[in-house]
């Protein structure tokens, strides 16, 4: 049969024939071409699932360090002067000078105020005068009881004259006295017109200028200024009750000295400060609880050589709260919170990580103190806090300064 047309091309039925075989044969290698993609897929995924697992995260670990501690108590206190004077006027007048700078240094003995003296110095003239004249007239009255002494052997006078001149010499005598005293009186105001400082410490500024009047009386004395001392210092704070009955207790089992009868050691830090910057030692602690606060008053005296520290400042007041102990220590950050509870990060044997609570102690020179929960040869992560995960593996890596390394540390 010829299946060619005219124009020598296949005829169309050889052409469907053609084309039937043809899709057949696509047909059944399909089922083989997905097969085999589907396995090349296979492989890729598994190559790609292998490559993406990434290794453990580093971590960094350290042991607890051992040490001998003392726990420290700490309280706010505020700074009060030792000595604090204020300065008023002991005698009424006119101000001639001011002889200070305000807010300077001062000692003891130099003149602040100087108030007209010239009323005080005539009455010390007039009270000279008085007392000269007394000292005459006792003079006088001596000679007379002398002479009245002689004639009365010789019964020239009678015993009642001589009576008379001994009273009399008596009357001199206590007008001399008399005159003394006032003498002393206007040199006192005299004096006193001479405003001097009665401690060293720095002085306030002045509340009076030259040309105003004064008074000197003692229930109404001006108020001129003031004076602190600044070094030494005290600072005051409040001890609650439950560290009262807690360092009471160290006492009477011999672990820690009583601050009545000994000047235990205290750190202060100012506001503003990390770390403490002055040290002390404790001076006082009073007789009672306060009613209304359970709270006893206490205080430290602190040397301030350098004046840098003023009344009325505020600090954090350290004092020795236990006797020297072995602890174990960490860095704070290695401290995490879970809820209510404080855990630190451990890394096991295994290198699995495992999540153990502690009860926390005290700062002790930026480390620390942890009380129970972790062993001297644990190994805590220090760095790397936020690549942990409870019961996954880790890579640690040993802090520096560290001497021992866990299983699969690299150094």
């Amino acid at each position: 049969m010829n299946l060619t047309d005219r124009t020598g091309h296949p005829a169309p039925a050889a052409r469907l024939e053609r084309h039937s075989l043809h899709r057949f044969a696509w047909r059944s290698l399909a089922p083989v071409g997905l097969v085999f993609a589907l396995a090349l897929g296979g492989c890729d995924d598994k190559a790609q699932s292998q490559a993406a697992a990434p290794p453990p995260p580093p971590v960094t670990v350290a042991q607890p360090v051992k040490r001998t501690v003392t726990d420290w108590d700490e309280f706010t206190g505020r700074f009060d002067a030792i000595e604090e004077v204020q300065i008023r006027a002991r005698v009424g007048g006119f101000v001639n000078s001011v002889e200070f700078k305000d807010g300077a240094i001062v000692h003891a003995g130099d003149l602040l105020y100087t108030i007209d003296p010239r009323p005080f110095e005539a009455v010390a003239q007039q009270a000279e005068g008085q007392l000269a004249d007394a000292r005459a007239k006792g003079e006088l009255a001596k000679r007379d009881l002398d002479r009245g002494l002689s004639l009365v052997q010789t019964s020239a006078v009678s015993e009642q004259v001589v009576d008379q001149r001994r009273q009399a010499l008596q009357a001199a005598r206590a007008a001399e006295t008399q005159a003394e005293g006032v003498l002393k009186a206007a040199q006192l105001n005299i004096e006193f017109a001479h405003v001097i400082a009665p401690i060293t410490g720095r002085v306030s500024r002045h509340l009076v200028t030259p040309g105003n009047l004064v008074q000197g009386s003692e229930s109404g004395a001006t108020l001129l200024t003031s004076i602190v001392s600044l070094d030494p210092i005290y600072i005051y704070f409040d001890v609650d009750e439950a560290t009262y009955q807690r360092n009471s207790k160290l006492w009477f089992e011999g672990r820690r000295p009583s601050s009545r009868d000994t000047a235990n050691p205290v750190q202060v830090t100012l506001t503003g400060e990390t770390k403490p910057s002055h040290e002390g030692k404790m001076d006082f602690l009073d007789n009672r609880l306060d009613v209304s606060t359970a709270t006893l008053r206490s205080r430290a005296i602190i040397p301030n050589s350098d004046l840098s520290i003023l009344p009325g400042q505020f600090g954090r007041v350290r004092i020795i709260g236990s006797a020297p102990y072995e602890a174990l220590l960490i860095p704070d950050t290695a401290v995490a919170t879970d809820q209510s509870r404080k855990i630190v990060f451990v890394v096991k044997d295994d290198n699995t990580v495992e999540a153990r609570p502690v009860v926390l102690g005290p700062l002790d020179d930026g480390l620390r103190v942890i009380r129970e929960g972790l062993k001297a040869e644990d190994h805590v992560i220090v760095d790397g806090l936020q690549r942990a995960r409870v019961g996954a593996k880790v890579t640690p890596q040993l802090a520096k300064g560290s001497d021992k390394a866990p299983a699969g540390a690299k150094p």
